[in-house]
């Protein structure tokens, strides 16, 4: 039963997100500073921060991986997750948002919403995680809060309710008007706490005006809020604090916030909107799981049966640490857990609890808990831990394909098999990276999801054991899909050694799927193939998808339909008709027109307006579409679709031509046919 005592009412978990260097980081550290976790303020340009704690973070200057931190504030827990801003590192973010209830959005107060941020915020949509936004820079010049409102308004669609006013503008920021309570909270030069007094005259009227806005916009999508404001023409406090809590914690509204967290403004009225608005452990739905094929579910309950979801690994000098979100039930340490996808069971030797590298032993961990747990061996990012009298599997994060590789070997012989376990231990602690041995040249592939993904990644490899490496130029992963398919291609498989044969004999169409992927269906009629050999069939079709008739690259964007066959009373098998699929789908991609796909990214190019020229120029070079261009805060915002393997050291050469002042961004938005002069393999 859910009553105010529940002492899981007092938790949230949340995460903070944004585009690389909208101050994501330097939100968490002003969080930690102001709840007392840490007594003096850590800076990302000083190395200081104690959520960016690696080495390349700190000589990068941007968040690489997700660490996670606890602090309290007002008597609740804060389990906060800092999330990469970069999207090379959209992967952390994907585990990240997998298990937390709620999260705070951080946004340029100049440059409005960034790529990254619509990518993150997309990421928040597909898991359902209710947001708060926090449009910070306040101080830098040519801040704006209704601008900034407005781009998250028209590029991210949701409904903003804006709940404070800034006072002054750019180097005279100095504090805000609470539009709830209508009072002002200044910061004074150098102070950690606000002060609270009365509106400033100058501000009165547009403070009265905006608030009336805020109860306007709540009482149109809160049935209570608008009851109320029909009868009273207002909102009290309580009514429009509680209506802001619901449509947060549905969707259906946005919190709005400004500050500094440089300058440690507007930190507190965050922490009271985090405690205030976003869901506890018990305000979401229980965690779905699968036992047995069937669908259960599991109450944020310390008394219910144990299951949690590992979402990172992280190998330390100290141990192996595997981060969890504990969803329902108690572990303890000395607990014997079961991992629901292998069956094997693993003791828990420590229970941590983290804030980034350093941590604080515990003894329990209850639901709702995210805490570091230490002596499981095989646990892997995705993996459902539970108690081992009552399995339960949790849906894992997804995993992002690679879209890079490059080849890498040991500088000395005698080092390669150091390497192979260096690579392991990485693809480990992260899944979007993948290792792969050439077949053709027999080199060892290491595949990510850019090229600073794996420059991060072969620094680690030569910092953390010591190793000497070479490394290849980047590459790009292709695929392959039918631009024109076959009809009633036929397939006979026959082999007879002297045993039992293998007979299996297919007729299938081919064609172009729009949507991508892959799709099987059978239309065979009478039983000419029964049931359990079109699932073979279809079994050999997905292993020829692995390599295609180009190139040797995966194929997707097509459909198989098995139309007839024939089967013999004998020598007809699984083996038979998988075998069958498998070369009979190969043979009729042989025949089908196939197309090179490419990768593909969204490029936002940011330059000052005498270079924009120049700039377009580069981009059609490298065959660049440009989609969209404006001004904003001075500069020119260029937005082209580019191939990406056309954008490797693209960096290096926007920094030539605009004396360093050029930055860009890229994400990825999917595959489009390469031109015929590109590599095959």
């Amino acid at each position: 039963m859910r009553t105010s005592t529940n002492p899981l009412t007092t938790v949230r978990n949340l995460g903070i997100l944004a585009h690389v260097d909208a101050g994501k980081t330097t939100v968490t550290e002003r969080i930690l500073y102001t709840t007392g976790t840490t007594y003096k303020r850590g800076e990302v340009h000083d190395g200081t921060t104690v959520t960016d704690f690696d080495p390349q973070e700190r000589d990068r200057g941007i968040t690489i991986f997700a660490a996670a931190v606890s602090c309290s504030w007002d008597g609740h827990r804060i389990n906060l997750i800092d999330t990469p801003g970069h999207v090379d590192f959209a992967d952390e973010v994907e585990r990240s948002l997998r298990v937390l209830d709620g999260a705070v959005a951080v946004f340029d107060a100049v440059a409005g919403v960034e790529p990254q941020s619509e990518s993150v915020w997309r990421q928040a949509d597909r898991h359902g995680v209710p947001r708060i936004a926090f449009v910070n820079k306040m101080d830098r010049a040519g801040a704006d809060l209704d601008t900034a409102v407005a781009s998250i308004r028209e590029r991210l669609h949701p409904v903003p309710l804006v709940t404070q006013l800034p006072i002054g503008t750019e180097d005279g920021f100095t504090g805000v008007v609470d539009l709830l309570r209508m009072r002002a909270l200044v910061w004074a030069d150098g102070a950690d706490t606000p002060e609270e007094g009365p509106v400033p005259a100058a501000l009165s009227a547009e403070a009265a005006r905006r608030r009336r806005l805020l109860e306007e916009a709540v009482a149109e999508r809160h049935p209570a809020a608008l009851e109320e404001f029909c009868d009273r023409e207002t909102l009290t406090v309580a009514t429009l604090a509680g209506a802001l809590r619901d449509l947060t914690r549905t969707g259906d509204g946005v919190v709005v916030l400004c500050g500094s967290a440089y300058r440690n403004r507007g930190v507190e009225p965050l922490l009271d909107a985090v405690v205030a608005y976003l869901p506890s452990p018990l305000d979401v739905p229980p965690v779905r799981g699968t036992h047995d094929g069937a669908d259960e579910e599991r109450p944020a309950d310390p008394a219910a049966p144990m299951a949690a979801l590992a979402f990172k690994v992280n190998a330390t000098p100290t141990g192996r640490l595997t981060y969890l979100r504990v969803y329902s039930g108690t572990i303890e340490k000395g607990d014997t857990v079961r991992d629901a996808g292998t069956g094997r069971t693993e003791r828990v030797g420590r229970l941590l609890r983290v804030r980034a590298d350093r941590h604080d032993p515990l003894e329990r961990a209850v639901a709702g808990d995210i805490v570091a747990v230490i002596g499981l061996k095989g646990a892997r990012a995705g993996s459902t831990l539970c108690a081992p009298d009552a399995p339960l599997v949790l849906e894992p994060p997804g995993v992002a394909e690679p879209v890079v590789h490059v080849a890498v070997e040991a500088r000395r012989a005698t080092d390669t098999d150091r390497l192979a376990s260096a690579l392991a231990r990485l693809t480990e602690e992260d899944p979007s990276l993948a290792v792969r041995t050439d077949s053709e040249t027999g080199q060892t592939v290491l595949s990510g999801m850019g090229e600073l993904h794996l420059e991060v990644a072969v620094e680690r490899v030569r910092r953390e054991h010591g190793l000497e490496v070479t490394v290849g130029r980047p590459g790009v992963a292709y695929r392959e899909t039918v631009g024109a398919g076959v009809t009633g291609f036929v397939h006979r498989h026959v082999k007879q050694d002297g045993g039992a044969g293998q007979f299996a004999h297919i007729v299938l169409d081919v064609e172009p799927r729009e949507e991508g992927g892959f799709e099987f269906r059978s239309t065979v009629v009478g039983g000419r193939v029964p049931q359990e050999f079109v699932r073979a069939v279809e079994a050999g079709c997905r292993d020829a998808l692995a390599e295609g008739p180009l190139g040797g690259h995966p194929v997707t964007g097509l459909r198989v339909t098995l139309t007839d066959g024939q089967t013999h009373v004998k020598d007809s098998s699984d083996t038979a008709f998988r075998t069958a699929g498998r070369f009979g789908l190969r043979d009729a991609l042989r025949a089908s027109r196939m197309v090179l796909l490419e990768p593909v990214v969204e490029v936002t190019v940011t330059v000052p307006e005498d270079a924009v020229g120049g700039v377009l120029g580069d981009l059609a070079a490298r065959r660049g579409r440009v989609t969209g261009s404006e001004t904003r805060g001075g500069a020119a915002v260029v937005t082209a679709t580019v191939p990406l393997a056309e954008l490797f050291g693209y960096a290096t050469r926007l920094r030539s031509r605009t004396q360093g002042r050029g930055t860009f961004t890229a994400r990825p938005t999917g595959y489009a046919p390469a031109p015929a002069e590109a590599p095959a393999r």
